[in-house]
């Protein structure tokens, strides 16, 4: 009776884990353009399961502890502008993912526009930048666009978007694809994060090391790059004003045995 018992417990328990970690995935298995936190099966006789209440995506993942308090703060302070970009960004979205795809580019790039321009094509910076990615005519030029003039292929969505994923495919290949220093070159130039990184003193700098030698606005751009993405993520939660970066404790269950009965079931928070 007891190993019964013990059955119908521990099927209760897996389920009711299965159920919570879906929970928290389920932004990102809704959101075009995310990826799941991975999950690996595995054969040892007890599993630890840690369902982050924040999925971070997958390009994103090793920066939460350099991130979340921003992105708490961002959250709470940036509230209606986040939820009227990201409205406003649904007809844009997939077709930047569409182009990042073709390119085989990191999907978080999608946010670009909108940290640029708003999605507006008819944006100028004070600097000259125009259209939805804010190219400089320079630059727009050397990625194939026709720039001036009454059809400027800067406020054209998709022939910017291919040109930006042409300029980020350099990057990377640059960088060593490091996605941070990717981002902050395309804010404020190539030449100015080799030098960040010049001055760091590190050959394998990251964007953490050279953050300090970068100007504030490109340290701005890159933090809300993340904040963007992770919120987009969770959005479900951000509506609710439920995003939690704090991780629940870590739970260990037993292994079903054939021979475990009520007393020996080990099912404790550590």
């Amino acid at each position: 009776m007891k190993t019964i018992q013990s059955k119908g417990l521990l099927t209760l328990i897996i389920i009711f884990f299965i159920i919570g970690f879906t929970a928290s995935a389920k932004s990102i298995i809704d959101l075009p353009g995310y990826s799941a936190v991975s999950t690996e099966t595995s054969t040892e006789p007890a599993t630890e399961i840690n369902p982050l209440s924040v999925v971070y995506p997958v390009g994103l993942q090793g920066y939460r502890m350099q991130t979340k308090e921003y992105i708490k703060s961002f959250s709470k302070k940036k509230r209606e502008y986040i939820i009227y970009i990201f409205e406003k960004g649904q007809k844009f979205f997939p077709k930047a993912i569409n182009i990042l795809d073709k390119h085989d580019l990191p999907l978080e790039l999608q946010m670009i526009p909108a940290l640029e321009s708003q999605f507006n094509a008819n944006a100028v910076s004070p600097a000259g930048a125009v259209g939805y990615y804010q190219f400089m005519s320079e630059l727009g030029g050397e990625y194939g666009l026709h720039v001036g003039g009454k059809y400027d292929d800067r406020k054209n969505f998709t022939k910017s978007s291919i040109a930006a994923a042409k300029f980020f495919k350099d990057q990377l290949d640059y960088f060593n694809n490091d996605l941070l220093l990717s981002v902050a070159s395309y804010n404020c130039g190539p030449g100015r994060v080799r030098l960040a990184i010049k001055k760091s003193g590190k050959a394998d700098a990251t964007f953490w090391d050279i953050k300090s030698f970068l100007p504030f606005e490109t340290r701005k751009f890159v933090m809300d790059f993340v904040a963007f993405n992770v919120i987009a993520a969770n959005y479900d939660k951000f509506l609710n004003n439920k995003l939690d970066f704090n991780e629940p404790p870590l739970i260990q269950i037993a292994a079903e045995d054939s021979a475990i009965d009520a007393d020996s079931l080990t099912v404790k928070a550590l």
